[in-house]
């Protein structure tokens, strides 16, 4: 793991915060990610009414549903608590997260309304309180194309710098995957697009965040 001791952890924001390009690209990531979070429970109430398309889905329909509610909200939090400690330990790692997380969300609201799905056969709905309080009042089954957890979790894993623990996010970003099979919230395609379209992204974020 990484040494921070406290005087280079205070040189390393004290050198970001001076730079006047990092500061516009936080404050924009910041208040863009505000706006999103906003847009987001009118958005997916939206989706959630719209008719869409059940894919014949060869692999989930060998998984017998189960509810792994609590194992996929350990995953993605535990993942998502490690990860916060180190972006506020790295400026760079944050930088780059927040530019990226603002692409993806623009992403799959795009996705989402591109293509229409309804919920895989078997779906039991995922318990997550603190990831359901930016969807609105009503569970919402439809945000599909393409996984929005699984995404999140996999940006983490490709922002941080240590090798180690980049593999530990990944290796959590599989049994994520894995979980949301086994709960039937996604659709296989839903999970494999998920990473590519996550690495694309993060590649274009690193490349705004470093100019």
């Amino acid at each position: 793991m990484e040494n921070c001791n406290y005087p280079s952890f205070k040189k390393k924001w004290s050198i970001a915060l001076n730079s006047n390009r990092y500061r516009k690209l936080l404050y924009g990531g910041i208040g863009s990610i505000i706006v999103i979070l906003n847009v987001f429970p009118w958005f997916f109430q939206k989706i959630e009414a719209r008719n869409g398309t059940v894919l014949n889905d060869w692999l989930l329909q060998q998984i017998p549903a189960h509810n792994v509610s609590l194992a996929i909200f350990i995953c993605i939090w535990t993942s998502a608590l490690f990860f916060t400690a180190r972006a506020i330990q790295n400026p760079q790692i944050l930088i780059t997260f927040l530019v990226a997380y603002v692409l993806l969300c623009l992403s799959r609201i795009i996705s989402i309304t591109l293509v229409p799905l309804d919920a895989p056969v078997g779906l039991i709905t995922l318990i997550d309180p603190l990831s359901n309080a930016f969807y609105g009042v009503s569970f919402i089954t439809k945000d599909l194309f393409f996984s929005g957890h699984l995404s999140t979790v996999f940006l983490m894993g490709l922002c941080l710098v240590n090798k180690r623990e980049k593999n530990i996010v990944f290796m959590a970003t599989s049994i994520i995957a894995i979980l949301l099979l086994i709960q039937h919230i996604h659709y296989t395609i839903d999970l494999l697009a998920a990473p590519f379209i996550t690495f694309f992204l993060w590649r274009l974020a690193k490349k705004i965040a470093q100019e």
